[in-house]
C-alpha cells in the first residue's frame, strides 16, 4: 500500500535509470511512512512554522519535493548541455526526492515533534537514507541541502538540489509576500 502511495506521489521515480537506486528511494519513503503511521502522503504539510507565519495553509510536502526535483533536473540538464558538466542525473533525481523525507517524523499534522525541535530534517533524513542503504552521496545531499547544518555541498549534485530547494521554497513564500527579503 505505501509503496503504491510513494510511486503515485512521485512519478519522477521513473526517471531514475538505476533500478536498485529507485527501489531504495521508495524504501526510504515507505519506511518513513510506516514508522510515522502516515495514511496520506499527499496531506503532509510543507513546513508548518513557515506556513503559520505566512498564512500558507495549503502547501504540501509532496508538491514541494516534486518542485525541487523538477528544478534540480532542469538545472542539471542545462549545465550538462551548456558546460559539458559530468554529473549523475540519477543522483540528482534521487537526492531531490529524498531531501525532505524526514519531514514525516518532524510534524504531526501542523504540530512540531521532538525530531523537528531537537534534530531537524537534515540529521534525521541522513538516518532514513542510511537505513534504506542509499549511497553516501544521497546522505550528503540530505545533510547539505539546508542551512540547518554547517555542511556545505561538496558535489555538483548536492549544490543543484540545495539551490533547487531554495528556489522552490522561495516560490512558496512569494505567494505571501512581495519582498522575499522580509521572510
Amino acid at each position: 500500500m505505501s509503496e503504491e502511495m510513494v510511486r503515485t506521489a512521485f512519478p519522477e521515480l521513473d526517471a531514475i535509470d538505476d533500478d536498485d537506486l529507485r527501489v531504495r528511494v521508495v524504501d526510504a519513503w515507505t519506511t518513513a511512512i510506516a514508522e510515522n503511521e502516515i495514511d496520506d502522503l499527499t496531506a503532509i504539510p510543507w513546513l508548518p512554522p513557515t506556513q503559520r507565519e505566512l498564512g500558507l495553509n495549503n502547501e504540501f510536502l509532496v508538491d514541494h519535493v516534486r518542485d525541487v526535483t523538477a528544478c534540480a533536473v532542469a538545472l542539471a540538464e542545462t549545465l550538462s548541455e551548456r558546460r559539458a558538466l559530468a554529473l549523475s542525473l540519477d543522483t540528482v533525481i534521487a537526492g531531490a526526492l529524498v531531501h525532505d523525507v524526514s519531514k514525516l517524523a518532524e510534524f504531526n499534522g501542523m504540530d512540531e515533534t521532538a525530531v523537528y525541535g531537537l534534530l531537524g530534517h537534515p540529521y534525521y533524513g541522513v538516518h532514513v537514507v542510511a537505513r534504506a542503504d542509499l549511497p553516501i552521496e544521497l546522505a550528503h545531499i540530505v545533510l547539505s541541502h539546508t542551512s540547518r547544518t554547517a555542511v556545505e555541498p561538496a558535489t555538483i549534485e548536492a549544490e543543484l538540489v540545495r539551490r533547487a530547494d531554495e528556489v522552490a521554497a522561495a516560490a512558496i513564500r512569494s505567494r505571501a509576500t512581495d519582498d522575499l527579503r522580509t521572510v
